[in-house]
């Protein structure tokens, strides 16, 4: 029988918006013109594909494992674990744990690129006071982070709609097919899947959720759509809009394409920002999660949780690790 968790969270808080704010991220508003510019058109909506082929193929698996097991708190790992055994949930938990750790750093990153673009400020010291923003506010409360996403969803959807009502720089034909001359294929693709691999930011939530078996089906496949078709769209915009050797030079570009640049401005950095704190606020759940089944060392303090139901130590653990690759990274080495 289906276990549900009253005082949880919904589909659309708890799984679709964390989800399709960690899709829309860093790579759409930085990198997709890039990758246009170097792939051409074709070349783009094949890596685009192929990328959520990928994804799509991963949820519905997550989604048929989902309707044989009752799961608990650690999402993806915790689905695992139950359908395949301890075993083989830890050799896949691990990775993933730390996978998502490095998330919070690569997002981070993103936003100081951002933030140089207008103002003077070093690189590290922003990317640590950000670090240290997100950090507290993990701490503090997991439902408190995902309430504030409401309003990083409104600024996205402003800045998507400011981006397609923006002017066009290009007096000349778009490139259908791109000589890669900067990057090859897949070290194109390479910079673009971290794109579309945030669709377990809702399903590692799963320990807070109402209904988990529904909401982590319905919610998840819903934000991989959404983020195929915007992602899409992007893609054509910026061919038809940009030249070639503008898009290879200038990652920046998209600043000069929005009705209102302030929308642009704010969509960016919101919707970083929520990557970011996603992956901070997932990335303890999956290793409290491995520490209650023992399949990691210092087992007890890493499954500690508060009187709230939030797993502190890991906590603290995951933002040590990214606070550590943060400052020891750039952007597209994260990718």
């Amino acid at each position: 029988m289906e276990k549900t968790h009253k005082e949880g969270l919904g589909t659309f808080e708890g799984v679709y918006t964390p989800t399709v704010l960690t899709i829309l991220g860093v790579v759409m508003y930085l990198r997709m013109g890039w990758i246009v510019g170097n792939s051409g058109i074709a070349g783009t909506l094949t890596i685009i594909i192929l990328a959520h082929v990928i994804t799509i193929a991963t949820t519905l698996s997550m989604s048929s494992m989902l309707t044989n097991i009752d799961i608990g708190a650690g999402g993806a790992y915790a689905i695992v674990s139950r359908s395949l055994g301890l075993e083989i949930g830890g050799a896949i938990g691990i990775p993933l744990y730390f996978s998502q750790a490095l998330s919070v750093a690569f997002y981070i990153t993103g936003f100081t690129e951002v933030w140089n673009s207008f103002f003077d400020h070093p690189s590290w010291l922003v990317g640590l006071v950000v670090w240290g923003m997100l950090t507290v506010l993990s701490v503090v409360s997991a439902k408190l982070a995902f309430r504030i996403q409401y309003f990083i969803l409104g600024a996205m959807i402003l800045s998507i709609v400011s981006f397609i009502m923006g002017p066009s720089l290009n007096s000349g034909s778009s490139v259908l097919i791109g000589d890669f001359e900067q990057s090859g294929y897949w070290s194109t693709f390479a910079i673009f899947f971290p794109a579309v691999t945030g669709i377990l930011a809702g399903a590692s939530m799963s320990g807070e959720l109402k209904n988990p078996r529904k909401s982590i089906i319905r919610g998840t496949l819903a934000a991989v759509m959404t983020g195929l078709g915007i992602y899409i769209l992007f893609a054509l915009l910026y061919a038809y809009r940009v030249p070639e050797e503008v898009l290879l030079s200038d990652n920046s570009i998209i600043f000069q394409l929005g009705k209102y640049k302030i929308l642009i401005v704010a969509g960016i950095m919101g919707a970083v920002l929520s990557s970011a704190l996603s992956s901070l606020v997932s990335a303890p759940r999956t290793l409290a999660a491995l520490a209650e089944n023992r399949s990691i060392p210092f087992a007890k303090i890493f499954a500690n949780k508060t009187a709230n139901n939030e797993p502190r130590n890991a906590v603290i653990v995951s933002s040590l690790i990214s606070l550590v690759v943060l400052l020891a990274s750039n952007l597209n080495s994260l990718a």
